[in-house]
Parts: C-alpha cells; structure tokens; sequence
C-alpha cells in the first residue's frame, strides 16, 4: 500500500488562495477608483454634450490676459530673452582653424 503524504497540496492551495486574494483586491481597489469623489463640484463645461470649442471661440473676458498691462519689476528677469551662446556639441570652426 502506498503511503500519501497529507501536505502534499498544501503549497497548491496556498497559492490558489494567494491568487484569489489578490483578485478580490483587485476588484475592491477597481471598485474604489470608479466612485465619484465626495467633494467639488461639476464642470458643465466638461460635460459630455457641451459642444467643443473651435478655433474661432475666445475666453470670457475676464480670463483674457491685459497685452497692455506693465510687467512687475519681479517678473521681468524671467521675461527677459537668454543671451550668450547657444549650446553645441561640436567644436567651434575658428578653434578648429587656430590648430597647427
């Protein structure tokens, strides 16, 4: 007679339980992500049967910035255009002609 050992599947169940497990977590945080958030409010203009603005709609006036409005002393060092010169990866061409 052939002696069964009794923990043979042990390892097979536990991954199968393992598995399941993990599935129902899954699901649960799937679940989870779909819900509404509790707090905000709606965005009628993101709504799904507002039609898209084109090309030739503008902003409501007070969203327009001011073209004529003066530049706060702060800000004018980030406006300010870079000078110097441009990143290379090649050498220039009068150091190239300066070698013997």
């Amino acid at each position: 007679m052939a002696t069964t050992r009794r923990n043979a599947n042990l390892p097979l169940i536990a991954a199968a339980v393992g598995v399941l497990a993990g599935a129902a977590g899954i699901a649960a945080w799937t679940l989870a992500a779909r819900r509404a958030p509790a707090d905000g409010h709606p965005a009628p203009d993101l709504a799904r049967d507002t039609p898209r603005p084109s090309a030739n709609d503008r902003a409501p006036e007070h969203f327009r910035p001011d073209p004529t409005a003066a530049i706060p002393p702060e800000d004018r060092e980030a406006l300010r255009p870079a000078t110097g010169p441009s990143p290379s990866l090649v050498e220039d061409r009068g150091a190239v002609r300066s070698l013997p």
